[in-house]
């Protein structure tokens, strides 16, 4: 039943979004995240686990995240600055640029953690999670927003998560569950979900997704 009541959480809050689809030029996009391939790669597969990777990941999310960080909303200390003379239409052209981008899947790897002695078994437990969340923590199902797959709901503004670092999807639920990432319509969708898991369903699942496709 707690599983069910997210889920429709997630899509109420599709159902009702704002903000107005974005509508960007992808071609004209390609020069315009020249500065950014340093770190995300030049077709948004970025190589070092700390920088997510942008291909394909939704242009409507990525829309309202380029908007949050150059807003100051969302604070990203390495992107401080860069997006400062970027328009609004310029936000939209690059996302709509790396969405039309091939993510490249990273892949889960076999991980053992305290009470799990066989990497088989942390990943059954990153599965269960990210499928069917836990009843008795009251964690949602990670499927019921971001689809069976992984690909997400881009219309509704919930990123394509399957292939993604596994380091990057850990750090940003430990930092929903701390608190430290608040901005954007979704975010208390994600604190409540955050807020229940424990470090060790937090890997699991993160190295889950990363094999998703």
């Amino acid at each position: 039943m707690k599983k069910s009541f997210f889920s429709i959480i997630c899509l109420i809050a599709a159902l009702t979004a704002n903000q107005a689809l974005a509508s960007g030029d992808a071609v004209a996009g390609e020069s315009k995240v020249a500065v950014c391939a340093g770190c995300h790669g030049g077709d948004g597969n970025s190589m070092v686990a700390s920088f997510p990777k942008l291909a394909g990941l939704g242009e409507n999310y990525l829309v309202r995240q380029l908007r949050d960080i150059k807003s100051g909303e969302r604070v990203i200390a390495s992107m401080t600055g860069i997006l400062d003379a970027s328009s609004d239409q310029d936000l939209q052209d690059m996302a709509a640029y790396y969405n039309g981008q091939q993510r490249q899947i990273s892949g889960a790897q076999e991980i053992t953690l305290i009470g799990y002695s066989e990497p088989a078994e942390v990943l059954e437990l990153g599965e269960n999670i990210y499928r069917g969340g836990n009843i008795k923590t009251e964690v949602a199902a990670c499927i019921g927003c971001h689809s069976p797959a992984g690909k997400g709901n881009d219309p509704a503004g919930y990123p394509a998560l399957g292939g993604q670092h596994a380091d990057y999807i850990e750090s940003q639920l430990l930092k929903y569950r701390s608190g430290e990432r608040a901005s954007g319509g979704n975010a208390k969708i994600m604190q409540g979900v955050a807020e229940r898991m424990s470090n060790k369903e937090i890997k699991a699942v993160a190295n889950y997704i990363s094999g998703l496709n």
